[in-house]
């Protein structure tokens, strides 16, 4: 309990109630931010008002009615201060209840401020307390207060009126019960229902704690120049220093922000009065104390001041609000200016950042027309007219009008499509879809299993659930990083990659202590991911290269072979086409690793599903379209993702994998004579037993063999395997020594071991999330209980059977920080994912290796 006959060292000594000084007992984690950050400012000898931390404790117990002694409180102020209350979470995102300014107000303090202030600031002071008072304490509707006008005598006379005809009591006169009551009104709101939920949507835990400080008030009205502001030393959108806020005289509070306010500028501006020119000796003073501040606090800070007679008073720091843009600069630039170290600026930013960063984004303060959701796949946003189809698409690009590709669900046919589109939409799919994993991999945003729009392709039209129909060519807009579909074209946010961001890569490869490769599938991917500097192509899955149209014509004769020399005679038309699409990547990727994955889907994919399409392949083939017909339907299968596909292709029809590996080879001796250090690395997709590496393992091996006596040049090459079978994983042991790499394919494998088809599990796992049966969706989110104890089993067996064998990621949990830090944690070599996502997995990697060093250094 406080004493308020020790004026100053009961309540300091109270831990829960303490006066705000160097050495007063205050926390972050036990009075908020707010008071933490306001001792730091007393610390510096700033001008701050007289101030009290009450703590989480002191506030939980005021919300259930138990008061500290609230007359030890007020005593140590001066007779006759006028009182403010802040809210101080340990967060400032977190918010809390608004501030109450004026506490105090009474007939006595009105007629001693009009004799000091004026007779029109004391009024405007006591009607703005009794106003709020009543709305934020009393919860009062504001509208009682309707028709009361201005702040002169008769304004606060209507006031005073208004709220007493309401309560049926007078307006409390008390300073002490005045403020006992804001301190109970503030810490129940913060305990509401709306409030808790509000915060938890921040990101607060359920427990949070609210703090409060009771600071004297400087009161920005009166004689001489007085007013209010904020200030900060940077622009928040860009980072770039700035001078930024706005200063208003005569107001308290925030009133400078308001729309209306005729507030100056802080620093001279050509478009109109600052407060450097009415003000200069304050204005110096003022950007004094924040430039201290940036140094002391290390931190880009905003200030809120209050000039009261030419006298200036600091009432608070928070951090400044920033964009994705400045949250990078500000932190490269602190480290620049020697005031934190690199590490500290890597640790500032968070991954998600850069992925916002990379990305073309829809404005915070664009006006969102949400016309349906569905699974946030590829983030960045894009605005377009409604095509769908893949040809639609194409024309559009040709004629240089963005577009948006809407389809049920892409297939790898509409890869030409993706690629000429700004944006996809599908109505099925989930976050490992077709359409999911190449927008990511070629940096187009996407949103997959809006469920809640019609998808209506024959009549080529979208429906809202509200019943608004969009046909082809009307203007929608997708937001991949929030699943959100929109009519119309809100204002963008464009993508930055500055200066700064590439700093900032450079310190992250630095700290970096596991390999971050990137799945590229055509040159374009290979040289986002070499201009990401990723280390090299962890997964490049090559039957992507056989959709485009000629190569298309080709593919589906092979198909249509009768005998394996009939196959290979067709095949040698695709061999020049692989050889040339390899010997770029190599070149592209100036001798960095590239693994390539052999042919993986079925071969049904190849052909066409519709009648027209499937006469268009009859006369192209020059077969009666009964046959054809006939051969699609003896090759299709009740689950082709369980069925033909991968190395059982590779060993049932072994043509397709010898043409590739010959292609392979002698790419890698073509680029070898441009002077580059070429050891490719070959990849076998979907392998469940060691016989099935050894086959595949002995015709590439007499396909190397043959390829160096021909050309008559040596060259090394790596084998390995796709784990992404959970027998693969449980059977390492004796598929690891015919290997040099285990790669796990996390996709599949976690496709197989929940029994769960990725492209459709959207439709419900938002359910099984929601009631707590997974907590996030394993195919966003490694599950590292199920999915990470066969990574651990394969990992570990295979290592003990071949200690040399390199272990990787190469599924699109690669990207993620939990699925780096388990792969850290497991000892894995590197990891590969999307080539946009390369720039947010090496910042998380670096981020991982510091914060274990700062672990290891405390143990």
């Amino acid at each position: 309990m406080l004493r308020p006959n020790q004026k100053d060292a009961a309540v300091q000594n109270n831990p829960h109630t303490t006066l705000v000084t160097p050495t007063a007992p205050i926390a972050n984690d036990t009075h908020g931010g707010r008071a933490k950050c306001l001792q730091r400012l007393v610390r510096l000898e700033l001008p701050v008002p007289r101030t009290v931390a009450l703590s989480f404790d002191a506030v939980q117990r005021i919300a259930r009615g138990e008061m500290p002694d609230i007359a030890a409180i007020v005593s140590q102020f001066p007779n006759g201060a006028l009182l403010c209350v802040r809210p101080s979470s340990e967060d400032p995102d977190w918010g809390g209840p608004g501030a109450v300014l004026n506490i105090g107000m009474n007939e006595a303090r009105f007629t001693a401020l009009a004799e000091r202030l004026g007779d029109a600031a004391a009024r405007a002071i006591y009607t703005r307390f009794v106003e709020n008072y009543a709305v934020d304490v009393a919860r009062l509707d504001p509208d009682v207060f309707e028709d009361v006008e201005g702040d002169g005598p008769d304004g606060l006379a209507e006031a005073l009126r208004a709220y007493e005809a309401e309560l049926e009591e007078p307006f409390p006169g008390d300073p002490a019960e005045q403020l006992a009551a804001v301190l109970k009104s503030m810490a129940r709101a913060w305990d509401g229902t709306s409030a808790r939920l509000l915060r938890q949507a921040k990101g607060a835990p359920v427990d949070a704690g609210l703090g409060l400080v009771v600071q004297e008030m400087a009161l920005g009205l009166g004689h001489g120049e007085c007013g209010s502001g904020l200030l900060q030393l940077v622009d928040g959108e860009t980072g770039l220093p700035q001078i930024t806020g706005r200063y208003l005289s005569q107001s308290q509070g925030r009133d400078a922000l308001a729309a209306n306010a005729a507030a100056l500028y802080l620093g001279r501006d050509p478009r109109g009065p600052s407060l450097e020119e009415l003000a200069p000796d304050a204005f110096r003073a003022l950007k004094s104390h924040a430039e201290l501040m940036r140094v002391k606090l290390r931190e880009e800070m905003q200030v809120e001041f209050v000039i009261e007679n030419g006298q200036l008073f600091i009432l608070d720091g928070v951090r400044v609000a920033r964009s994705s843009q400045a949250s990078v600069r500000i932190a490269v630039q602190l480290a620049e200016d020697k005031i934190i170290s690199r590490a500290e600026a890597l640790m500032r930013v968070q991954p998600r950042t850069l992925s916002e960063l990379l990305h073309r984004q829809i404005s915070p303060l664009a006006k969102r027309d949400v016309i349906g959701r569905g699974i946030a796949a590829s983030p960045g946003a894009a605005t377009g007219h409604i095509v769908f189809t893949a040809a639609e698409a194409q024309a559009s690009a040709a004629r240089g009008d963005p577009c948006i590709l809407v389809r049920r669900e892409t297939s790898p046919e509409d890869i030409r499509g993706m690629h000429a589109a700004h944006a996809v939409l599908t109505e099925r799919g989930g976050i490992t879809s077709h359409a999911a994993v190449i927008g990511r991999g070629i940096g187009l945003p996407c949103v997959v299993g809006a469920s809640n729009i019609r998808f209506s392709p024959s009549k080529k039209q979208l429906v809202a659930r509200d019943g608004r129909v969009f046909a082809a060519g009307e203007i929608i807009t997708i937001d991949g990083s929030s699943g959100q579909v929109l009519a119309g074209a809100p204002k963008m946010r464009e993508a930055a990659l500055d200066e700064s961001f590439q700093k900032l890569m450079e310190w992250a490869s630095d700290h970096c202590d596991i390999g971050i490769r990137a799945n590229a599938d055509t040159p374009a991917d290979a040289q986002t991911a070499r201009n990401f500097d990723a280390q090299g192509i962890g997964l490049c899955r090559t039957e992507h290269m056989f959709f485009e149209p000629g190569r298309l014509t080709v593919m589906r004769e092979m198909i249509f072979a009768e005998t394996s020399e009939d196959r290979r005679a067709v095949l040698e038309r695709l061999l020049p086409m692989q050889r040339a699409d390899f010997t770029q990547l190599f070149r592209i990727m100036e001798g960095r690793p590239v693994c390539i994955r052999l042919f993986d889907p079925p071969l049904h994919e190849f052909l066409p599903t519709d009648r027209a399409r499937q006469r268009e392949l009859a006369e192209a083939l020059d077969l009666p379209l009964s046959d054809v017909t006939r051969r699609i339907d003896s090759m299709s299968e009740y689950n082709p993702m369980l069925g033909l596909r991968g190395v059982r292709l590779g060993v049932t029809v072994p043509e397709i994998y010898e043409m590739q590996a010959r292609a392979i080879f002698e790419a890698t001796i073509a680029a070898s004579a441009e002077g580059l250090v070429v050891v490719p690395e070959i990849m076998i997709p979907l392998v469940s037993a060691r016989r099935e590496v050894e086959l595949v393992k002995t015709f590439i091996d007499a396909v190397a063999a043959a390829v160096r006596t021909e050309l008559d040049q040596p060259f090394d090459y790596r084998l390995g395997v796709m784990v992404e079978t959970p027998r693969a994983a449980l059977r390492a042991a004796e598929i690891a020594p015919h290997c040099a790499f285990l790669s796990f394919g996390t996709n599949d494998l976690t496709q197989m071991t929940y029994g769960l088809s990725r492209d459709d599990a959207g439709r419900f796992m938002s359910d099984y999330v929601q009631q707590g049966v997974f907590p996030e969706d394993p195919f966003h989110v490694l599950d590292t209980d199920g999915v990470g104890e066969l990574l651990k089993l394969g990992a570990e067996r295979g290592r003990a059977a071949q200690p040399d064998v390199t272990l990787s990621i190469c599924g699109e949990h690669g990207g993620n920080p939990e699925s780096i830090s388990f792969c850290r944690d497991a000892e894995f070599d590197y990891v590969s994912c999307s080539p946009f996502r390369v720039p947010v997995a090496r910042l998380a990697a670096a981020q991982l290796a510091i914060d274990g060093y700062i672990q290891y250094a405390s143990e």
